[in-house]
């Protein structure tokens, strides 16, 4: 009776062992920390690994992350042109290592704290300033915040690993009407371009114009020539033929002649629109005589027909 209840009493004494071993020992994952208090004050700091402590005595008061964290922080503001605006700002910060006491004890929400600094760094920098140049120092305002979060969060345990403003947000209706600005800028440069282009086209056009008219003009006087020349030939022909013919009878001959073929010319084409040609001898003689006017005018001086 006696061995059997030594041998209870052995067995309760190994499991009591063994539960109070199992209570020394614990593990802490890769990036955290296990805070230790004994009799609810501070005691160490459990790193990763297997960790032991005094079992009833010592106690892990809390886990603390070791991972970078981000917390993004909206902040409205008034700029310098009385424009409202939202500024977005994103803090990545960690805890420092060998200063996860402080990190916790020191400081119960970094968040809060964090905005907090935000709000006082953006409120004091943006009102300074346009929107225009708001925009254009994001990262002055970024290097503004990043100097003093260092600073003030470095004291509860904290390190700024890189503060950046993520988004400038205007009012809808100054977003409206800077978009319309946009715009309508937009539209008087493409205004300008067409108005350029229309211009150059014109002179271009004007240029091949100027061209045509002169060719033009050269293949009239050419033609005039031509014409001319043709008539001295048939004169100069008509008066070897008739030798004794005057030279007002030789043009009148040419007249008639030309006057037949024009009139040949006209019957034959089907499309043809009917035209009244005088058929007098009054009428062939001024037309006679209004040719040799044209005629002559076209002459160089001291040429003529004879």
């Amino acid at each position: 009776m006696e061995s059997q209840l030594h041998s209870v009493t052995n067995t309760l004494w190994f499991f009591a062992g063994l539960i109070v071993l199992l209570s020394c020992a614990f593990t802490v994952s890769n990036q955290t920390v296990k805070l230790i208090e004994r009799f609810g004050k501070y005691n160490k700091t459990a790193r990763a690994g297997l960790n032991f402590k005094i079992p009833f005595i010592d106690t892990v008061r809390t886990v603390l992350s070791m991972q970078v964290q981000q917390h993004v922080v909206s902040v409205d503001t008034i700029t310098n042109d009385k424009v409202s605006v939202r500024i977005s700002v994103a803090v990545n910060y960690q805890v420092v290592e060998n200063k996860e006491h402080d990190a916790f004890y020191l400081l119960s929400n970094p968040s809060t704290q964090i905005e907090t600094f935000v709000f006082d760094v953006v409120r004091s920098q943006v009102p300074k300033q346009t929107l225009d140049e708001v925009f254009s120092s994001k990262d002055s305002i970024a290097q503004a915040l990043q100097t003093e979060l260092t600073t003030d969060m470095n004291v509860f345990g904290y390190r700024i690993i890189k503060t950046l403003v993520t988004e400038v947000e205007p009012d809808s209706k100054v977003k409206a009407a800077m978009n319309d600005i946009n715009a309508a800028q937009r539209e008087r440069e493409a205004a300008n371009a067409r108005g350029e282009a229309e211009k150059i086209l014109r002179v271009k056009q004007a240029e091949a114009q100027r061209e045509t008219d002169r060719l033009k003009g050269e293949g009239i006087a050419q033609q005039r020539l031509a014409i001319v020349d043709g008539m001295k030939r048939s004169v100069e022909e008509l008066k070897g033929a008739y030798p004794g013919a005057t030279n007002d009878t030789i043009i009148n001959m040419l007249m008639m002649t030309q006057y037949f073929e024009t009139l040949s010319q006209i019957g034959a084409k089907s499309n043809a629109t009917t035209v009244f040609i005088p058929n007098t001898p009054d009428a062939l003689l001024n037309i006679r005589q209004q040719i040799m006017e044209a005629t002559a005018s076209t002459l160089k001086p001291g040429q003529g027909i004879s």
